[in-house]
């Protein structure tokens, strides 16, 4: 399955409320990172949302 997020995106983890930037699509996962930087964890593609302007704003 090709992942919809593009690289670069800014989304929410809703299985962990963690916001990070989508860095690739591996299997059936997508590969986030902090926007901070920091280590990458796997997240369900079905189960991330765009970050929202609030989001976004604490992650800049």
């Amino acid at each position: 399955m090709k992942s919809e997020w593009r690289t670069g995106a800014l989304v929410v983890d809703t299985d962990t409320g963690r916001t990070g930037r989508v860095m690739d699509s591996v299997g059936p996962y997508l590969q986030l990172r902090p926007p901070g930087g920091g280590r990458e964890w796997e997240a369900d593609p079905h189960r991330v949302r765009p970050a929202d302007a609030a989001e976004r704003q604490r992650a800049a």
